[in-house]
């Protein structure tokens, strides 16, 4: 008897269950209903005609932004541009530029591209793209860079205007695969101390990292300083695959977990690149995502010292999944934790999307920036790493007549006016070395930018802010210098002599 009711009660409880399941399905299936129906609705008996790709891109954006800051909706058309950055490379003409009030000025050729190839030269402007003009047309920097793209093996024509060359010139370009580094700086910083800058992390963030070290260790570096200030992140494996040349096999750099997604562990392979010697690692507010990872796991593990402000906070992992029209859903499916167990994702509320964006405003106002008010524990409760060694946000550096001037464009402009006019004559002073302990921004110079200040109505309020933006002005202007006419190695070796956070680093890895 006992045995039949224990039976009857088992079967009961697996009808209920089964009922229960049954009415979430119905639930769910009534969801799904109700809101096909609406978008019906709204596509047949709205007052102005709505294609259904508007309301369904809607419906999908609204459903995203009740979500987690971080899970994003990217349409199909910018799917490819998304990923450029960090996938290592795209199809393109191959040329650094920038915009010179409407027309494109060359500051440098990708070394060995496409047009290089071809004879373009730094300082070239372009102004016609496949006879159809570009320069004095107002023609938008996106529209620009889609007419110089396309797929490998195809031809563009170019007409370029040149420095010394009474006639336009014609180039037919065959473009081609352009690398995409993240790799910003490496040079030796001081004798046995080398400095390596990474802007985020992608796939090619491993192997640029190894021919840098390999480079520096060659040139005598037995201290490694690691700036990783205002590096937004990226891939996750990069970035377990940088930490891994740090540390000791097996130790483990970073673990994600997840409702749906099984506890995963990235651990160090062993034999790394750089597994002893002194490190620092320079983080700041904008340091987020991959690059947390990397800080994380060294300072967990006792590696690395950390130096700066306290990181931006992100610890949640996205999954693109993709849909039939090729746009893909980034959806968040698991928190990750550093080897001691932190998950440093910084505080929010589902939604809002406006609170979370303030937060580094919040910060400045609280005046965590500027002073290093918080203790470790309180600040490790906010999110993000806190750093071993604080780093001071010196808010009175720039001036707003600096910051004006920045804003509004004159200071990139005119700067490459004079290294057009003078290229020659300041490569032939010598080499950068030659070029970083002698040369003098030209008062010329000043003056000029000063004037097209002035016509804009940008000015100092009195002398005294002149007087205090003008050494910061000669040191962003030599450093620009050193960037167009070499690389992005020699415009940090400039600005980072000024640098309190990489001086901090010095003074510790020396």
């Amino acid at each position: 008897m006992n045995t039949k009711k224990i039976a009857s009660a088992v079967l009961l409880l697996a009808m209920l269950s089964l009922m229960a399941a049954a009415q979430r399905h119905e639930r769910r299936d009534m969801q799904l209903y109700k809101l096909s129906l609406v978008e019906k609705i709204i596509s047949e008996y709205y007052v102005e005609p709505l294609g259904e790709d508007t309301l369904v891109e809607a419906a999908i954006r609204g459903m995203i932004g009740q979500l987690d800051p971080h899970t994003a909706y990217i349409p199909a058309k910018e799917v490819e541009r998304s990923e450029e950055s960090l996938r290592g490379s795209f199809d393109g003409i191959g040329v650094q530029f920038n915009m010179v009030e409407d027309t494109l000025f060359v500051i440098q050729p990708v070394p060995k591209g496409p047009s290089q190839r071809v004879g373009i030269l730094a300082g070239d402007r372009i102004t016609a793209v496949n006879d159809t003009a570009i320069a004095g047309v107002k023609m938008s920097r996106e529209e620009i860079m889609r007419r110089l793209r396309g797929p490998k093996g195809t031809r563009v024509g170019l007409t370029v205007v040149r420095h010394g060359e009474p006639d336009t010139l014609h180039f037919d370009v065959v473009r081609d695969k352009i690398p995409v580094h993240t790799l910003d700086a490496a040079y030796m910083i001081r004798p046995r101390v080398g400095y390596i800058r990474l802007s985020s992390f992608g796939s090619t963030t491993h192997s640029e990292f190894i021919d840098a070290l390999d480079k520096l260790k060659a040139q005598g570096m037995k201290s490694l300083i690691l700036d990783l200030q205002e590096n937004g992140g990226g891939y996750l494996q990069a970035a377990a695959d940088l930490a891994g040349e740090f540390l000791a096999k097996g130790d483990l750099i970073v673990y994600t977990e997840g409702r749906k997604a099984p506890r995963q562990e990235f651990n160090a392979p062993g034999h790394g690149a750089f597994a002893k010697g002194k490190m620092v690692v320079l983080i700041d507010e904008y340091t987020a995502s991959a690059a947390e990872i990397v800080t994380g796991a060294l300072q967990d593990h006792g590696r690395a010292t950390v130096v700066g402000r306290r990181s931006f906070g992100k610890g949640l992992v996205q999954r693109p999944m993709p849909l039939p029209d090729g746009s893909v859903v980034r959806l968040t499916v698991a928190h990750y934790y550093t080897p001691s167990g932190r998950c440093i994702q910084k505080p929010y509320r589902r939604g809002d999307q406006k609170a979370y964006q303030q937060d580094i405003s919040n910060r400045l106002k609280s005046g965590e920036l500027t002073a290093d008010s918080a203790s470790k524990s309180t600040a490790d409760s906010l999110g993000g790493i806190t750093p071993d060694i604080f780093i001071t946000l010196d808010t009175t550096r720039y001036t707003p007549l600096h910051r004006r001037l920045v804003a509004s464009g004159l200071l990139v402009q005119q700067n490459l006016r004079y290294i057009e006019q003078h290229r020659n004559e300041l490569l032939a002073q010598g080499d950068f070395q030659h070029y970083k302990q002698h040369y003098q921004v030209p008062q010329q110079l000043i003056d000029d930018i000063l004037a097209a200040a002035k016509a804009k109505k940008i000015e100092p309020k009195d002398d005294d802010e002149l007087q205090r933006t003008l050494p910061q002005l000669r040191l962003q202007l030599k450093a620009l210098t050193a960037r167009d006419l070499w690389n992005m190695s020699e415009y940090f070796s400039i600005f980072n002599e000024q640098n309190p956070a990489v001086l901090k680093a010095i003074e510790i890895a020396e």
